[in-house]
């Protein structure tokens, strides 16, 4: 089944993707970076999976979700009969749990379901058993316990069934519970009082969006999965709901996106503050500094949802791969590299906070001294940069242009709200800085800004000089820059990260990637500094239209196969799409705009 195909219900704590099919193909429990106990995805129906659906398998489907809710509905219609299979999952109460209910729209169809419960990844089959007027699955730490309204029973190859006839007027519910083994099962819960509630919550929340533009609905849409991909309990934000859906179908870019990533971080902000929701934006600062807590030398990339810091990255064998793509990775060694722009991202970050009046902003100025120290320390240093390469450290671009933003920041901090600082230090480095990128970046014979010193290749990150104040667009070499990227990294109107000619020299892997597509929204934004709105309008509709039918975008596009690839859905993608309908409306003054907002000369001073 196709990445787009796919729909996407959570908790605020994890979440699943279930197939147009009615099978759910992916679920962690019991957060986001779990071991999967659904993994059909990443293999076959015996890693397990969750079907609903018509015993008659040809009758075609559809999806939909409820209106501004993440509660997905999945529809069979046939000449005999047609109902819906509705699915959510309860984000209040001590466990996690999915509600399925199954509802007759008209006349009758005859229903199947097959649950095949599948600990560690679809590794270990559980030992089933009747308990507490249900189905309880147990292996090692972990139980499942499914409550049905209609009678199962055992199949072939380690499964629990039932078939059960749906009229119209009538529904069937079942309840899938996940608990520690060594406790006794949760209460029952009404399944259909949590969907009332799931839909009252998602009601309400959304309704506090109060832009009213052209591109409403596809900014709902991905508000409601940006805030589906924040862990509640702590307020951070996870990249993607997967590991290791391919960057390129059969190919070697398979990562693990379940965890928060410090990059992030600014744009997230700006997508709920400018939306709002100052309550997540206030929770994901306050993650920030948790996470960011102790040595500015041991800061990392990506954390846990939780903050964790050991996030070892290791292969898993017994699985086919995603359309035959391997290896398959958990865990992300990624946390281990040094990569200087994430300091600049912080500094940006709890600078706009304060900005922005959002809470604990005061407590961050002791952290943004200890990150500016290591900055001036480091500033120098070749790095992995950006796309987190797996070849040499290089001295990136794009990372000295966020190095220069940490001190730009600090600068800024100190000037704006009268906070103690080595103003003078600062000012001098930040205009060393910027004298060192546009000496050592900058290829006067292309006259553009290349992907690294020394490099006569081009970076799609080089467009964000202008979006976080480095250089105005309309400075000569930044606009022809944007325009050299827009010529030479374009397919089909698409933005690639960089040349695939020259990919495995830089990021030390076989080439080969779909587009990956925040790259594309900074070209929008880019060409909105630049004047060009009408082009960037029609870019933006461009984008709109590689969404899947449920309005969800994975990291990347395939152009060639026409489809979405890479881990999904990406919240990254989902903030570049906020951002660049903000910074293209009327009504809202967007993040392109307030970021590069006071420009400074070459010099940096």
């Amino acid at each position: 089944m196709k990445i787009e195909d796919y729909g996407f219900i959570g908790d605020l704590q994890t979440c699943a993707l279930v197939g147009k099919d009615g099978s759910i193909d992916w679920l962690c429990l019991p957060r986001f970076d779990s071991a999967a106990v659904f993994c059909k995805l990443l293999g076959d129906e015996q890693n397990g999976s969750w079907e609903i659906h018509p015993k008659d398998r040809s009758i075609p489907s559809r999806q939909q979700y409820r209106p501004d809710t993440l509660i997905l509905e999945t529809i069979f219609e046939s000449a005999a009969g047609s109902a819906r299979v509705v699915d959510c999952m309860n984000h209040r109460g001590e466990h996690r749990s999915v509600i399925r209910i199954v509802e007759g729209l008209k006349g009758a169809l005859t229903m199947h379901m097959v649950l095949r419960i599948r600990l560690d990844y679809g590794a270990i089959v559980p030992w089933v058993k009747r308990s507490d007027g249900g189905i309880a699955a147990l292996a090692g730490p972990d139980a499942l316990i499914l409550r049905s309204e209609v009678e199962t029973h055992g199949e072939d190859n380690m499964a629990t069934g039932a078939e059960f006839e749906i009229k119209e007027g009538e529904s069937v519910a079942f309840v899938l519970t996940f608990f520690p083994s060594h406790l006794p099962a949760p209460e029952e819960i009404d399944p259909r009082r949590v969907l009332q509630g799931v839909e009252g919550f998602w009601r309400e929340w959304a309704s506090r969006y109060k832009y009213d533009g052209e591109h409403r609905e596809a900014v709902v849409r991905s508000l409601i999965t940006l805030k589906a991909l924040t862990f509640q309990p702590t307020g951070g934000l996870v990249a993607a709901a997967t590991t290791s859906l391919p960057e390129q179908i059969g190919g070697v870019r398979n990562w693990d996106y379940r965890y928060c990533w410090l990059r992030d971080a600014t744009l997230t902000l700006f997508s709920f503050m400018q939306s709002g929701y100052t309550e997540e934006a206030s929770a994901w600062i306050q993650w920030l500094l948790r996470a960011s807590a102790g040595s500015a030398s041991q800061l990392q990339t990506l954390y846990g949802a939780a903050g964790e810091r050991m996030l070892p990255e290791h292969e898993l064998s017994h699985l086919t791969g995603y359309e035959n793509s391997k290896p398959i990775r958990v865990g992300n060694a990624a946390a281990e590299q040094f990569q200087l722009d994430v300091y600049g991202e912080l500094m940006d970050a709890l600078h706009l906070a304060r900005t922005l009046h959002v809470a604990a902003s005061d407590e961050a100025w002791p952290v943004q001294r200890h990150i500016v120290q290591f900055v001036e320390d480091h500033w120098d240093q070749p790095d992995e940069g950006i796309w987190e390469i797996r070849g040499p450290r290089r001295h990136f671009t794009h990372s000295k242009v966020m190095a220069w933003v940490a001190l730009d920041r600090a600068v800024k901090a100190v000037e704006m709200f009268d906070l103690p600082g080595k103003l003078d230090q600062w000012k001098a480095l930040r205009a060393k800085i910027h004298a060192d990128i546009c000496e050592k970046a900058y290829d006067p014979k292309k006259g553009v800004f290349t992907q690294y010193y020394g490099s006569t290749a081009l970076d799609a990150n080089l467009l964000i000089i202008p979006l976080v104040g480095f250089l105005p667009a309309m400075d000569e070499r930044v606009s022809r820059t944007i325009e050299a990227i827009d010529r030479e990294l374009s397919v089909n109107g698409l933005i690639r990260r960089y040349s695939p000619e020259t990919s495995q020299d830089v990021d030390g892997l076989p080439p080969g990637e779909g587009i990956f597509l925040p790259c594309s929204f900074w070209m929008v934004d880019c060409l909105k500094l630049l004047g060009r709105d009408r082009e960037a309008e029609q870019r933006l509709r461009d984008l709109m239209k590689l969404r899947s039918p449920l309005g969800l975008l994975s990291e990347e596009y395939d152009p060639s196969r026409k489809r979405l690839v890479g881990n999904f859905p990406q919240a990254f993608t989902h903030v570049g799409l906020v951002n660049s309908v903000h910074n293209l409306s009327n009504e809202v003054q967007g993040p392109a705009t307030l970021r590069c907002r006071g420009c400074r000369s070459e010099a940096g001073s």
